[in-house]
Parts: structure tokens; sequence; C-alpha cells
């Protein structure tokens, strides 16, 4: 997909899936194992939940490479399948897309704070991201999106890693508190400007909130960026049970009201986080169909 595409694409909403991880979770995978090595020795577990968000309604799903950087798979002892990871969940991806939806390559933060909050270089962090969004690239995702990043520098290095190696679209998206400050400092307002300087084809939020949490600072990144905004919140807040895991309260129709507010603040690329499943991205298509472009809702 060219850079071009993609913002005509984006001039009517777009759907992306929801949750990955709590519904691999569901689906049996252990608490503290790599997702990504769970997922290539259990296909039809994502095949099954992609297939289900691509009958929803997603045009855009994210292949199950979230953590799959140099840096990240060390810690499991995995860097050495770096290359054959990255390849194979972008090949499960797109057979569960049929080429009814677009693929984007997930790239996430690597779990290392950079400095000076910790000891990562940038120059290490954009060799980590080089390496996977190469991969991403020839396993030929359809665009990337560098998710659930905590630090603006960080963000930065996978977008002029991405913006080395390849020529497709990029999604950034960053995660913040219910007052739009990004966890590391700063808000996400300026996050996005400049990102969008940088050379990203959309900036938005994912994660840690709720939709209800997030009106102004949609409308604030609206204000912002003259690239599309993106949205995928979690279920809302969660609430702790008695077992120790997080339970998302929010039901999927009000999770989708919650969300043509957010359209209607210009929010053009929307989806789901933690919690949500492809209810959620059902529920979201039903109440969204009239709408032709996030400005047509204001």
């Amino acid at each position: 997909m060219t850079r071009e595409e993609f913002q005509k694409l984006c001039e009517k909403t777009v759907l992306l899936d929801g949750a990955t991880g709590s519904n691999l979770i569901k689906a049996g995978m252990p608490q503290g194992a790599s997702p990504e090595l769970w997922v290539l020795e259990h296909p039809d577990a994502i095949h099954q939940l992609q297939s289900a968000y691509v009958k929803a309604g997603s045009q855009i799903i994210y292949a199950p490479t979230f953590g799959a950087n140099r840096i990240s798979l060390n810690r499991h002892g995995l860097a050495d399948r770096i290359r054959e990871l990255n390849l194979t969940l972008v090949r499960y991806a797109k057979e569960s897309a049929q080429d009814q939806a677009l693929v984007a390559g997930d790239v996430t933060t690597t779990g290392q704070l950079m400095e000076p909050l910790g000891d990562l270089t940038y120059e290490e962090a954009f060799q980590a991201y080089q390496e996977q969004i190469s991969l991403l690239a020839e396993a030929g995702a359809d665009l990337i999106v560098a998710e659930t990043m905590i630090h603006i520098g960080e963000t930065c290095a996978a977008l002029k890693a991405a913006r080395s190696v390849c020529n497709l679209p990029v999604m950034c998206s960053i995660t913040v508190d219910a007052n739009g400050n990004i966890l590391t400092g700063g808000t996400i307002s300026e996050a996005a400007a400049k990102l969008e300087d940088s050379g990203a084809d959309a900036v938005g939020i994912n994660c840690s909130v709720g939709p209800e949490q997030l009106k102004n600072i949609v409308h604030d990144i609206r204000q912002a960026v003259s690239i599309p905004v993106l949205a995928k919140p979690n279920a809302g807040m969660p609430v702790v049970n008695a077992d120790g895991q997080a339970v998302y309260p929010m039901e999927s129709e009000v999770f989708a009201q919650h969300m043509k507010t957010l359209a209607a603040q210009g929010a053009s690329l929307l989806g789901g986080c933690c919690g949500t499943s492809p209810a959620f991205i059902s529920a979201l298509k039903q109440i969204l169909s009239p709408l032709s472009s996030p400005e047509s809702s204001s």
C-alpha cells in the first residue's frame, strides 16, 4: 500500500481490529508466555480471532508481531528466531485477511526505558526497529503500526527506522492517561505534532483508558495535526477480580456509542484494545455505517 493510498482510505472512517492479547489468553495462552511464540505454535487461535475481526468489519488487522523485536525477544531467549517469527506471523495474518482486509506489521516498545530515564540509547532502539520493520516489509505487510508506545523518543526511533527501510504508511499510537499525558513525559498533542513533522501517516492513542475519557484528547490531537487520527481504547477501565485478573466492564454497544463521539471529534481510524473482541468491531460497524468521513459526523 502506498502512503497516498492510505491517505485516500482515511478520507472515510476506517475500522481497525480489537484486542489480541486478552483474547489469546482466553484461548489458552499462559500468562507470562511469549505471545509471538505461542501464536507461532497455535496458528488456529490467531486465525480464528483475526478471521472473526475481518468478518465483523475490520478493514485493517494487526499482525501478531507486537513484541517481535530483538530486544524483547531476547528476554524469552528467542532473538535467534526473529526472522522466522516476523515472517510467519505476518503470513498468518494475511491468511486470515484473505484479501478482505489490510495487514499492519505491528511493533511496540522494546520494554526498556530510553535515556535519560533508562539505559536504552536512541541508536539501539533505531537498530532494533529497523531490523524488525525490514522483516515486516519483506513479509508483505501493507503498512506499519507502532502502538502502545510510552516514550516520544522511542516512537520517533521506530518511525524513522521504518522510513529508512520502506515506504509503507506508518501509524503511530501512544498510550496516555485521561488527561492526555504520556507516561514518560509530555502530552499527546505535542507528540502528535512532532510525529507528523517526522513523517507519520497517522497518529493517535491506544490502550490505557476507555473511550469515554478520550473526547477532549481526540479533539486536541485533531487540532494539532493534519494527518488521520487513530483511537483504539480499552473496553473501559479494568477492575481486578478475586483471581487477580483484569476485567473490562464496558459492553460492546456502549463502547460503540462512545466511539461514535470520538469519530465526531475527528478520529477516522477506530478500533479497540484490551477487553474488546470481534463483537465490539461489529457494534462499531453498525453504529458508524452512516458516516462517510470524520468531518461529516461533527
